[in-house]
């Protein structure tokens, strides 16, 4: 059931009132054809246009390149002061909300906290149907009972779930045309990420790094969900070379000698050595190849029972998208005591080489505030960009008690929120958080299951807290232009043809800004934090923004429950 409000006035006096969300109608009948099109079949001709594509947003991150670029300019840098709200859709789960919009020929598919999914009408944010995922007993997550959005395909839309599964649902009724286990819940397995489907095979990674687990990235068949290929993302040998020093050549503090006696009484912890996914994988179509980042190692703070540098955790990995099979990586953190992992999504985009040459990039923004630059070819890191946050301590050692003052704190820099990238500019935008950290560390057995951070990072009461949108020039690293925001920023970024980047904060703004210069030139307050990413689309002629404001439960901002799309006129 929800509410659709159209009219602007009611709308802002329920937005400043902190209201939105509050109410629901009856929604209507589950299983009503499509409007616009036949939403019954998206080609893979489709997906792999998808970045060209003016009328759909196919991808939770826009493209296979996972640019976040959205090419339309209808709504642009002269008349974006005059953007308004068109609809409000209101979801029936009042709780944090990561979901990317996801709009194929007028039909728009949402999700919320809990893995519920909404069809909707992106015209008029009518509801088509909705599917409510029945959660087993166990599920576990560490960071809220997020979803960030689904994959569509053919004439299926689909959903991973907390409790670990991967359902496949009727594009047209939301009705389960089939679902598959990916992992045993009860051993610490979560799903959060959207599925990426690409020639038949709906790739997916599985959350859980902090628990103990075997992280891994999958192919199941788009038809059957019968497993296809299987990556473990923790080798049977994960003590790599002994690495010393990070991507940039910081000294990590690691005392080898010990680690290599650890590693003769105690074997290759690769069985519990976390390396969780985050965030999809982007794929080279001609290279025909997938690249994502691998989360931290597990226990997070502890390194005691994990000797040897754990790959591929902190790493960037590329497989062969028909076989999985590996094909090279890139470890930006050997032996992670600090949980200053990769987690946000891996972007595809044309680089120049330390010569000026143009070559094939694969960059992604880090929790340690850099933008990292690497070699789609063979993985290797040609620069990483100035830094976006102030760092200090950064690979100093937790310690016991009241523990080390450390920042970027364990939320980063970038947390998973995706970047965005404008091509025509060679800039990619970032939003950052500023949280100085103790971190502390705590010796503890595997729980089975269940938390094992191995110590604690925790906020320190009464220093300043911030956030910042950043503007990084990837061929030289050079920051082009930065905005500070009173709160850490978490959500994600949205550029668009119109020379517009658009995101959210935790206090409720959502805000579009100039793509080359930062100036802001537009802001709507939600209710609730925005901390999802935008996605943009046009139907009959008009262009769209549309963003989820649901808050956030990793830094506690206010929750809500509306999608709300603006436009012109």
């Amino acid at each position: 059931m929800s509410k659709i409000w159209k009219t602007t006035t009611m709308l802002a006096a329920l937005a400043g009132l902190g209201l939105l969300g509050l109410n629901r109608a009856q929604a209507d009948e589950v299983g009503q054809s499509t409007i616009y099109g036949d939403l019954t079949f998206v080609t893979q001709d489709m997906l792999n246009q998808a970045e060209h594509d003016g009328n759909n947003f196919l991808m939770t991150h826009g493209n296979y390149s996972q640019t976040r670029y959205y090419p339309n300019s209808q709504i642009n840098a002269f008349n974006v002061q005059h953007l308004h709200p068109a609809w409000i859709f209101q979801t029936d789960v009042m709780e944090s909300m990561e979901t990317a919009p996801i709009v194929v020929n007028g039909v728009m598919y949402v999700t919320t906290s809990f893995d519920h999914v909404f069809a909707l009408n992106a015209r008029t944010g009518e509801q088509l149907w909705e599917y409510k995922h029945k959660l087993g007993p166990i599920s576990v997550y560490c960071c809220g009972p997020n979803n960030r959005g689904v994959a569509v395909y053919e004439n299926m839309v689909y959903l991973a779930t907390l409790d670990a599964k991967l359902v496949a649902l009727n594009a047209k009724t939301g009705k389960v045309v089939w679902q598959t286990e990916l992992a045993d819940p009860e051993l610490g397995y979560s799903e959060t990420m959207a599925p990426t489907v690409v020639n038949g095979k709906v790739l997916i990674g599985t959350n859980g790094g902090e628990y103990g687990i075997r992280g891994f990235v999958r192919a199941y068949d788009a038809k059957t969900g019968k497993l296809l290929w299987n990556f473990h993302t923790i080798p049977e040998n994960s003590v790599g070379v002994w690495g010393t020093k990070d991507a940039t050549g910081h000294d990590l503090h690691r005392d080898i000698a010990a680690e290599k006696a650890a590693l003769a009484k105690l074997g290759d912890p690769y069985k519990r050595l976390g390396g969780g996914v985050w965030q999809n994988p982007a794929v080279d179509l001609k290279l025909n190849r997938i690249y994502f980042n691998v989360g931290n190692p597990s226990p997070d703070l502890d390194g005691s029972p994990r000797p040897g540098d754990n790959l591929y955790t902190d790493s960037l990995v590329s497989l062969d998208l028909d076989t999985g099979k590996y094909v090279c990586h890139y470890q930006y953190i050997p032996h992670d005591v600090w949980d200053l992992d990769a987690v946000s999504p891996a972007v595809l985009v044309d680089v120049k080489d330390n010569d000026g040459k143009i070559v094939p990039g694969v960059i992604h923004a880090g929790k340690t505030g850099y933008v990292y630059v690497n070699d789609r070819r063979d993985c290797h890191l040609i620069r990483f960009s100035e830094p976006m946050v102030p760092q200090e301590n950064m690979f100093a050692l937790p310690t016991h008690g009241i523990g080390t003052r450390m920042l970027p704190g364990a939320n980063g820099g970038v947390e998973w929120s995706p970047m965005a990238v404008d091509p025509h500019l060679s800039l990619a935008y970032a939003i950052n958080l500023h949280q100085p950290m103790h971190y502390s560390v705590a010796e503890a057995a595997y729980p089975a299951g269940k938390l094992w951070l191995g110590g604690a990072f925790k906020v320190i009461p009464g220093e300043p807290q911030w956030g910042n949108i950043t503007a990084v020039d990837y061929d030289t690293g050079k920051i082009a232009w930065q905005v500070r925001t009173e709160q850490p920023m978490i959500g994600g970024v949205l550029a668009t043809g119109g020379g517009l980047v658009f995101t959210g904060e935790g206090n409720g703004y959502f805000k579009a800004y100039d793509s080359k210069t930062g100036a802001e030139l537009w802001r709507f307050q939600a209710g609730a934090g925005v901390n999802a990413p935008p996605s943009s689309y046009t139907v009959e002629g008009k262009q769209y923004i549309v963003v989820g404001a649901g808050g956030n439960t990793q830094l506690d901002y206010k929750r809500g429950n509306a999608i709300i799309a603006f436009t012109l006129y």
